[in-house]
């Protein structure tokens, strides 16, 4: 899976709207992903709107590039009726990711930003989306096709593998 090899942090995007049929790849891609008993907590919000994109860019002093994306997926999960709750932040990680390997993979760029667990970020991004109680923000993904893409620096490292023979 090049994906996993090519994707790198993409914060600077072109002004191109990302089509609809990538936006559904992207939640697709989302949804597929594992979760502990297969409870599937996640929720999202797609988000055009520039003024809208501009108070999400304002949640984390690190969000600053949400405000020139085209798009920005914020990632959520359910705090009430999932069976296992303290795995669901775990669930959400993987579901993120899938939406950044598929994004490279349909030639756009992503960044994860993270806005969980830090219950300040979290509760601007609710209220700049008036989300119910319901729902918590675990990210904010801002998307679009990249100004540039940097080759990914390779990070295997084997001081870092034990193995138990």
């Amino acid at each position: 899976m090049n994906s996993i090899f090519h994707r790198t942090s993409i914060r600077k995007y072109v002004n191109q709207p990302v089509e609809e049929e990538k936006v559904e790849l992207l939640l697709r891609a989302a949804m597929a992903a594992p979760s502990a008993g297969n409870q599937q907590p996640w929720a999202f919000y797609v988000v055009t709107n520039p003024e809208v994109l501009a108070q999400l860019a304002a949640c984390s002093p690190y969000a600053g590039c949400v405000k020139e994306a085209p798009l920005a997926i914020v990632t959520c999960y359910k705090n009430e009726g999932v069976r296992f709750p303290e795995y669901v932040e775990i669930d959400l990680s993987a579901c993120t990711e899938n939406i950044l390997l598929e994004a490279d993979s349909l030639g756009l760029g992503a960044v994860f930003l993270g806005m969980a667990p830090l219950k300040e970020r979290m509760q601007a991004v609710k209220e700049v989306l008036h989300m119910p109680e319901t729902l918590e923000a675990f990210a904010v993904i801002p998307c679009g096709y990249p100004k540039t893409v940097n080759a990914q620096r390779d990070r295997y490292d084997t001081s870092r593998i034990y193995r138990i023979e």
